[in-house]
């Protein structure tokens, strides 16, 4: 594997991480920021791919957008559209006053996070640490 897919995997699972010790919080509930690193972590997990597969990873926070660049080497990925869809809202809709995730946004959200992390470990022949 590439160094520099690496550096995209370790940036992904730190982001999957902090979205996991956010949501375990039960005093201060966190659930704009649960729903953002779940996104950052699918982001910088399909850019993890591209990179694997030698193709330039642009700036975007896209999900749908990254998702089109994987199905070449991954065709079966498509099915993980919906999830991306959802997931690419929350990289600005909860940051900003206005909106704020529920509960439930934050559960969504580590659901979809975790099936683009299993589906790209996976492909990329890493463990599920």
């Amino acid at each position: 594997m590439k160094p520099s897919t690496l550096e995209w995997v370790k940036k992904a699972e730190a982001d999957f991480v902090t979205a996991l010790v956010l949501s375990r919080r039960r005093k201060v509930t966190l659930y704009d920021q649960v729903c953002f690193h779940c996104q950052q972590s699918a982001e910088k997990y399909l850019k993890a791919r591209i990179d694997e597969a030698g193709i330039r990873c642009p700036r975007t926070h896209d999900l749908d957008d990254l998702l089109d660049l994987t199905l070449p080497a991954e065709p079966l990925w498509a099915a993980m559209r919906p999830a991306l869809v959802s997931l690419s809202d929350y990289a600005v809709e909860f940051r900003y006053p206005g909106n704020e995730a529920i509960q439930q946004d934050a559960k969504s959200a580590l659901k979809d996070a975790r099936m683009v992390r299993r589906e790209v470990r996976a492909a990329l022949g890493l463990p599920m640490s």
